[in-house]
């Protein structure tokens, strides 16, 4: 995957660093290199998605999003 972001001629360094800090939010890839930072063992995932599963029943999402 790339990003390409154009820098404006008369736009300040900070400016087009926060856009591009956005774009990269936007796109997911700020997520996905998180997630492959440090190795987890697959019973480590299962586990965590497990808990992730109790703790939305118990806040009792519904499939309006009320």
């Amino acid at each position: 995957m790339s990003i390409r972001m154009r820098v404006h001629d008369r736009e300040p360094i900070s400016a087009a660093l926060r856009r591009f800090k956005k774009l990269l939010e936007r796109s997911g890839l700020k997520k996905e290199l998180r997630k492959h930072e440090h190795y987890e063992k697959p019973c480590e995932v299962r586990r965590r998605a497990e808990l992730r599963k109790q703790r939305a029943i118990r806040k009792g999402m519904s499939p309006t999003g009320s």
